[in-house]
């Protein structure tokens, strides 16, 4: 299969109808107490409506978008959207960045310049990638996923497959969220093409049969992972749900564009390491309206949510146990907003961790907030990995 060049082109009556749905929400009331204390406040949510309605451009978006080369392929069997740009530098290294929920593609946009042209944002020639940023099956352009049973690990198998289609015989993989698990399932299954792998979310717990668990973890390591356990605990309901019923739960947010509103900008309240404690002021508005826009436009919230349903059920979902090694060479980014906070000491067991570094600020969403750190961890990384 050869990848075929894709535009952007999302036809007037679609953003038309959107806007009428917009011109004619209907509001809940607020929940008296604390503004976020049972989910996102009714101002917060208007506060991005009337944006959406009076200020965002997308057509000016969509151009941002297509600014970089933008492909179509089948891989396992689904269609699969990805961006593909590579660097003047023939000899850069190769690397796939996969987004998780409820991000998409768009998370990347701000670092794809810096990873293939370097010289121009203050890095090197040898720190160039050649990048590919794809639409996870499912999400996205990508589109609704038609086969059953397509979980986590298929999704590895689509992404190996587009590689392999573009030419890449070895390469680094990259993910956090949903793409940290999809990057840890190409170390185990491609582990003979991958150079390494880098997450900023890292799954790793001790095994019930580990005679000392708590070996190597420190006190800063048990604050840590306390302090996030608590905001797990007080955040997952969205996950019960799309990991039992996201039919049912599609069908609301397919129908309200408000509603898939407040249902993904409550996660990047809760996930982020917000400046001034707004939304708007870490991301802008346009940033995450671009997010929204994704799964709008596409009809793809419902077949997103489905993944976590699809996981569980084959046993790799996101929060189920894992008993495998990764050999690869593996880096960690640790952001402190992150929704875990793994000890290396346990990742150390799971994986072939080579680089591992504390950032100082940032949360889940870690290329879309946090950009420069990103990039900078990136090059770090691949340096550790040609020592």
């Amino acid at each position: 299969m050869t990848p075929e060049p894709f535009t952007i082109a999302i036809p007037d009556e679609v953003i038309d109808d959107l806007n009428r749905r917009l011109d004619n929400v209907r509001w809940p009331d607020q929940a008296p107490g604390e503004p976020w204390s049972l989910g996102i406040p009714v101002t917060e949510v208007k506060a991005a409506v009337e944006h959406w309605r009076n200020n965002y451009d997308w057509r000016a978006r969509e151009a941002r978008m297509n600014a970089w080369p933008n492909f179509m392929t089948t891989a396992a069997g689904e269609q699969v959207h990805f961006i593909h740009a590579r660097s003047k530098h023939e000899d850069a290294t190769p690397i796939v960045l996969t987004h998780g929920w409820p991000g998409s593609f768009v998370e990347f946009l701000d670092v794809i310049g810096p990873l293939t042209d370097p010289e121009s944002y203050g890095g090197s020639a040898s720190d160039a990638f050649h990048v590919v940023v794809p639409s996870m099956p499912g999400y996205g352009f990508s589109g609704p996923t038609v086969q059953p049973e397509f979980h986590v690990n298929r999704v590895a198998d689509a992404i190996a497959e587009v590689m392999q289609q573009l030419g890449y015989d070895r390469y680094i993989a990259q993910g956090g969220d949903w793409g940290a698990i999809v990057t840890r399932r190409l170390g185990e299954a491609y582990g003979d093409r991958l150079l390494g792998i880098h997450l900023n979310m890292i799954f790793a717990f001790p095994s019930s049969d580990d005679p000392d668990p708590m070996a190597g973890v420190t006190d800063a390591d048990n604050a840590r992972f306390a302090e996030a356990g608590a905001r797990i605990a007080d955040g997952t309901g969205y996950m019960a749900i799309q990991s039992t019923k996201p039919q049912t739960l599609a069908y609301g947010l397919t129908d309200s564009p408000t509603g898939l509103a407040a249902w993904i900008l409550e996660k990047f309240n809760a996930w982020s390491d917000l400046d001034n404690n707004s939304i708007a002021d870490t991301y802008s508005w346009d940033r995450v309206l671009d997010n929204i826009m994704i799964y709008w436009v596409t009809n793809t919230v419902g077949s997103a949510a489905r993944l976590y349903a699809e996981s569980q059920r084959a046993n790799n979902g996101a929060a189920q146990g894992w008993s495998g090694r990764v050999e690869v060479p593996t880096g960690h980014a640790q952001y402190p907003f992150e929704l875990l906070q793994t000890p290396r000491a346990w990742a150390e067991k799971k994986y072939n961790v080579v680089y591992w570094s504390e950032q100082e600020r940032g949360g889940h969403f870690a290329a879309f907030e946090r950009p420069d750190s990103f990039i900078n961890d990136l090059r770090s990384f691949k340096n550790a990995l040609t020592v």
